[in-house]
């Protein structure tokens, strides 16, 4: 069984690169001004890697995956 891993999100930190949603869009998502929100901060399982490398990409170290 996987781990359960919840996304956070320094909102103030995103400048809209829009990297996140790229890699892994089934997760993260862009406002209408371009800043990342997600529907819900839990990963959906088999999607933990994809999240941890779209938080990783993010140039303003504007998110972070962590244990639930």
């Amino acid at each position: 069984m996987s781990q359960t891993l919840k996304v956070v999100i320094d909102k103030a930190a995103c400048c809209g690169y829009g990297v996140c949603a790229e890699i892994c869009p089934e997760v993260y998502k862009l406002d209408a001004n371009g800043i990342v929100y997600v529907d819900d901060p839990i990963v959906p399982e088999g999607l933990e890697d994809q999240a941890r490398e779209g938080a990783e990409a993010c140039p303003q170290a504007a998110l972070a995956v962590v244990d639930a």
